[in-house]
């Protein structure tokens, strides 16, 4: 009851109220959280600005989202341990967004996305998302694994490529053929950083591999540069204005400041001109953005509840998801949603409440602040060999072949829907067509599943003698539109045969509109042959529906009866 409750219950900072709510918070529990906080924002500081360069963006803003929404999403968020920020799931979304509306697209679309998750949120549709088949969910993220290994391939190789095509094909084209230019001393810091982040676990520290990773091989990086190597690193590729008008190089060390974000450039440099057309042009990206967000942000959170024992409140996750994504493109951040890996990671640093999550952004803060001249070391290829393991990681290998071993065909199709719409159009078209063709294949099954038997000569149900030209038929399942029709179309081609039906109903849950229509018409076909009715052992559900329409006992052909003994009794008098 008290998990049902967290589901429905919708209040902003639930997560930080019910941490403080028994005013037990020690100084410990602070010593603990300190540590994962600190813990979660050294290692969250290489992930956001990688996810940001995947994201077709400078690297500060994957820096700005870390802060703001990480700290934002934990005070007014519903999930005690989650830690928010960028994610490799949107990279998918929002890189062909920076391409066709710029930055400020991207920041608009943001807003825009949060404002439908606390739509969600005051709905009350937290509990919805865990109806969406785990297919969908296998199929899509790894399609979005797949593109974001392949986005990297440019950087891991040190390809000489300026930009690359819209659609994946071509993608994949363009780099197949850029392949024999490759870039011998990029692809050795990338593949020094990779087999580095590969083979540190197996040392069983506390560490997390891609730490180790990413500082030797940004010191293999500066040493191949001192040699004149010309290896891309974050300070060659990006630059800023500093206030007296020339370039930097890498990040600003400055502070998030706030801005309009439709004033931020659109896809040609301009400013974004806000108008309707802008708006319902960017919705549907909006809207997968939402969409993918709520099933990441509450995965998650379910995750951690398994990992702590704790219970979080999925509306309020979703209420501060989408606060966090309606402040954050003020403060120039993307898009944000809970990561699992740093989420993880904060429970195993011994995170207590969401203090944590806020000193994570504390930390990403002083990390910009002080530290900017050396991120500008970060090599590219290095970033691009950390974004293939975060693509091998979210793509849930292992369970996604698991599903294609043992799931039924039907789940199989969603799977490959879902996954090869992910990568050869967009996550829009993915989720829809996931998530409809799910439906229409569950449908399907639940209907053919939905039978009619002739129980006249069974003793054991029918023990009372029936009249000569009478019928009991037992329906077991749902009475839906897609299987109702199929149900009393068997029964009518049979209205010709005999006197009477006796339909036994205590096996029928549900009977919606499209199975009363179809109930009607086969009265219709009834009357039409003199055939009498005993409709018998209604569940309430049915009954409630015939009530709601009005459905009266017709003289001389239909009639209900509250069991099938009383119907059977009935039967005699006639």
């Amino acid at each position: 009851m008290q998990h049902r409750a967290h589901l429905f219950s919708l209040r902003i900072a639930h997560a930080l109220r019910e941490s403080f709510s028994r005013s037990d918070y020690t100084g410990a529990k602070f010593g603990k959280d300190l540590l994962a906080g600190i813990t979660v924002g050294i290692i969250a500081i290489p992930l956001a600005m990688a996810l940001a360069i995947a994201s077709g963006v400078a690297p500060q803003y994957g820096l700005y989202t870390a802060i703001i929404g990480g700290i934002v999403i934990a005070i007014s968020g519903g999930s005690r341990y989650s830690i928010s920020g960028p994610t490799a799931a949107f990279v998918v979304i929002l890189y062909p967004i920076v391409q066709q509306y710029g930055f400020g697209g991207l920041l608009l679309a943001t807003i825009m996305s949060g404002l439908l998750l606390v739509i969600m949120a005051v709905l009350r549709l937290g509990r919805f998302i865990e109806y969406i088949p785990e297919a969908v969910t296998l199929g899509f993220t790894g399609g979005i694994a797949v593109v974001i290994a392949t986005l990297q391939l440019k950087d891991f190789f040190g390809l000489p490529i300026e930009s690359l095509p819209e659609h994946y094909w071509d993608k994949l084209a363009v780099l197949v053929n850029a392949l024999p230019l490759l870039h011998l001393p990029s692809f050795a810091v990338a593949a020094f950083t990779l087999a580095i982040m590969l083979i540190w676990p197996r040392l069983k520290t506390v560490v997390p591999a891609h730490l180790p990773a990413v500082i030797l091989g940004s010191l293999l990086a500066v040493t191949l540069n001192d040699m004149g190597m010309d290896i891309a690193t974050i300070g060659s590729r990006f630059h800023y204005l500093l206030p007296d008008g020339s370039q930097g190089a890498g990040i600003p060390p400055y502070l998030p400041t706030f801005e309009w974000p439709w004033l931020q450039g659109g896809a040609n440099g301009q400013s974004l001109v806000l108008s309707w057309k802008l708006v319902s042009d960017l919705l549907p990206a909006a809207f997968a953005i939402a969409m993918l967000g709520a099933i990441e942000s509450l995965l998650c959170a379910v995750v951690l509840d398994g990992m702590t024992g704790k219970r979080h409140s999925a509306n309020s996750e979703l209420l501060g998801q989408g606060l966090g994504n309606i402040v954050v493109p003020f403060f120039g951040g993307i898009t944000a949603t809970a990561a699992i890996a740093r989420s993880a990671a904060n429970v195993k640093a011994g995170a207590q409440t969401p203090i944590s999550a806020i000193i994570h952004g504390l930390v990403v803060l002083a990390s910009l602040v002080l530290l900017a001249p050396l991120l500008a070391y970060l090599p590219m290829p290095t970033m691009a060999a950390l974004l293939l393991v975060v693509a091998w990681n979210m793509s849930e290998a292992g369970k996604a072949l698991h599903l294609l071993k043992t799931a039924p065909k039907s789940d199989l199709w969603v799977f490959a829907i879902c996954f090869s719409f992910t990568i050869l159009f967009d996550m829009v078209l993915a989720i829809t067509a996931g998530i409809l063709l799910a439906a229409v294949l569950f449908m399907k099954e639940i209907a053919e599943m939905v039978k009619v038997t002739d129980i006249t000569d069974n003793k054991r149900i029918v023990s009372a003698k029936i009249p000569s030209g009478w019928r009991v038929f037992k329906i077991n399942g749902p009475l839906f539109f897609a299987a109702a029709d199929r149900v009393f179309s068997e029964l009518a081609d049979k209205t010709s045969e005999v006197d009477g039906f006796v339909l036994y109903l205590d096996a029928v849950p549900l009977l919606d509109a499209g199975g009363l229509a179809a109930m009607e018409q086969f009265i219709k076909q009834c009357q039409i042959y003199n055939t009498q009715v005993i409709f018998c052992d209604l569940q309430f559900q049915p009954l409630k529906t015939l009530a709601r329409a009005g459905v009266q006992p017709i003289g001389g052909v239909t009639s209900f009866s509250p069991t099938l003994h009383e119907a059977l009794t009935e039967i005699g008098n006639y």
